[in-house]
């Protein structure tokens, strides 16, 4: 398994003078240098790797904080009780408790201490999607998963889809499937989740159902997704190239995204489109080119879509036969979704170092 150690430095959010002092001073007795950020990069990149986040009760109604995906070891922290506005808040952004000070600095000291001492491990997260119907995303994302394993989480963020667990032959393997998980919300124990869900060889896959396909709840997605990455399991998620928003916000957290593009003008037109899209989750992506007979050159295909080509799928004559017949994408150093696969997740390993 492949994690990235997080600095022990908790963030602080918060613009209040007054708490401000109060959290540099009990910080400091933790032995914590803490990071202040309050929006922009800075915030979303320190969110993302401090052991313990500590948001001031001024900072609950800020767009850039209610923006953040949820993630575990988030406190709001106030000089006073909180009115229901502020409680609501508080819960909106998942915090695991409210501590008011002075009378909580005893407990907030040993929560920061703890977190300082032994800092958080999350595992990365890369998206795939296709820059078309029939891209091959979803084998990708299969491949990149098995190069990842064991210890990897695929997630099918595609309840159409049929069920990721086809392409590893795991149809029949017992665990949790998305219908059983829809309720999921918050902070969800990452330990217990994964082993709830089926496995194959060393890939945890949280797969749509093909009896009772429906609506993929986008708090669900966050919060399987974050319970991985907190107990140090990277996730690789197979999402729709036209995610709605709150999916979409997945994508933004990733330390990959990559869209798979058949070397076809159209094709590349298309991905074009997802990049240039306002408020795309696609912005940042690298392109995986997959060729086809007489198609566009690499060089071509990067310049239609205006992103660089991480890697280049050849044609892979084993690729529909496997799937077929329900095997995995075969993933040996020499095929090509194998080297394909170790392009992507040498890139996905090098983005998710903190910097």
């Amino acid at each position: 398994m492949s994690t990235s150690r997080a600095p022990a430095r908790p963030l602080v959010v918060s613009t209040d003078e007054r708490l401000l002092d109060d959290l540099l001073r009990l910080l400091a007795a933790a032995g914590a240098e803490p990071e202040l950020a309050t929006g922009g990069p800075a915030l979303r990149r320190a969110h993302r790797q401090a052991p313990l986040v500590l948001v001031g009760a001024d900072a609950l109604t800020a767009g850039a904080v209610r923006a953040l995906p949820r993630r575990p070891g988030v406190v709001v922290v106030a000089t006073h009780e909180l009115p229901a506005a502020d409680w609501a808040g508080a819960v909106e952004i998942g915090a695991e408790r409210v501590a008011v000070l002075p009378d909580d600095e005893s407990w907030l000291l040993a929560r920061s201490t703890a977190a300082a001492r032994s800092p958080v491990e999350r595992g990365w997260l890369a998206v795939v999607s296709g820059a078309c119907g029939g891209a091959g995303a979803s084998t990708v994302a299969t491949a990149l998963a098995l190069a990842a394993a064991p210890g990897v989480t695929l997630v099918d963020a595609d309840p159409w889809g049929a069920g990721l667990d086809l392409l590893l032959g795991a149809e029949r393997a017992e665990g949790l499937r998305w219908p059983e998980l829809s309720g999921l919300r918050g902070r969800v124990a990452g330990d217990a989740l994964l082993a709830a869900l089926p496995d194959v060889g060393g890939v945890h896959v949280v797969a749509a159902s093909r009896s009772s396909p429906g609506p993929l709840s986008a708090d669900a997605l966050t919060a399987v997704v974050e319970a991985s990455r907190a107990v140090g399991c990277p996730a690789v998620v197979d999402l729709p190239r036209n995610p709605d928003r709150e999916a979409a916000a997945v994508a933004a957290d990733a330390d990959l995204a990559v869209l798979v593009v058949p070397a076809r003008l159209r094709a590349a037109t298309a991905a074009r489109l997802l990049v240039e899209a306002p408020d795309s989750p696609w912005t940042e992506a690298e392109v995986v080119v997959r060729q086809v007979p007489g198609g566009l050159s690499r060089g071509e295909v990067a310049d239609v879509v205006g992103r660089p080509v991480l890697a280049e799928l050849v044609h892979d004559r084993s690729a529909v036969p496997r799937g077929e017949q329900g095997e995995p994408p075969l993933i040996s150093a020499r095929s090509p979704l194998g080297v394909v696969a170790r392009r992507i997740l040498g890139g996905v390993r090098t983005r998710g170092v903190p910097r």
